[in-house]
């Protein structure tokens, strides 16, 4: 029996399109939240959002760990990717309510705090110092959030530029409140606290099994483990 070409090839195309769509509805069940089972003495919450962002955390003992990004689908195996989705982080000058350091920067020295109110620093960000003259001084905050440079002494702060490290964004201007200025010591607030926080992760993979999502790496001990949706989500 001879089968046309024009048959053979509209089979063909049934063949391999039968996969993709039987995939979308698995794919589209996949949101929702995820926790932990299996693994002693461990908590794990994983989020996977439908606008495909997540957020992922992790306890164990004193350490309390979190990542948060893009999550990407292919075949059976489901990538957490961790990163801001692009985005930059926003800033404002803190009130002076909130400042706890009141006396000035040594002589000779600009000194700006980046950081959050009552919670902590945040290094890494580069700040851009400006004076009225227009001169101007670039420096990055380390790990207690100070970014210091050395302006002479005729110079007045005015405003100063803040980005993350490295970054190719517009520097995010603020104006420098004049008491500030005088004392030569201003602080700037992430308005984000989760800035401050660090990737638990770059890239973690979790194959689709029965019953949930696991991490799909021999040499991790949340492999042991299953993240599963409470049963009345299933």
């Amino acid at each position: 029996m001879k089968i046309s070409l024009a048959c053979w090839l509209a089979c063909a195309a049934l063949v391999c399109s039968a996969p993709a769509s039987a995939a979308e509805p698995a794919a589209s069940a996949l949101p929702g939240h995820y926790y932990l089972q299996g693994v002693m003495e461990t908590g794990s919450e994983l989020l996977l959002k439908k606008d495909g962002t997540f957020e992922w955390m992790l306890s164990y003992g004193n350490t309390d760990e979190q990542a948060s990004g893009e999550w990407r689908v292919a075949g059976d195996t489901v990538t957490l990717v961790a990163g801001n989705g692009g985005k930059e982080p926003q800033f404002r000058a803190f009130e002076e309510a909130e400042m706890r350091i009141q006396k000035p920067a040594e002589a000779g020295l600009w000194v700006a705090i980046v950081g959050f109110p009552q919670v902590g620093p945040m290094p890494g960000v580069e700040v851009k110092f400006e004076a009225h003259s227009g001169k101007t001084a670039t420096a990055v905050s380390v790990a207690n959030g100070d970014a210091i440079v050395r302006m002479p002494a005729s110079e007045r702060w005015v405003r100063a530029g803040l980005r993350r490290q490295d970054s190719k964004a517009d520097y995010q201007w603020l104006a420098v409140p004049p008491e500030r200025a005088q004392q030569r010591l201003a602080a700037f607030a992430v308005t984000d606290a989760r800035w401050l926080r660090g990737q638990a992760f770059q890239k973690l993979a979790l194959r689709v099994v029965k019953g949930g999502l696991q991490v799909d790496a021999a040499d991790s001990s949340l492999a042991r483990g299953l993240y599963a949706k409470p049963a009345s989500n299933q």
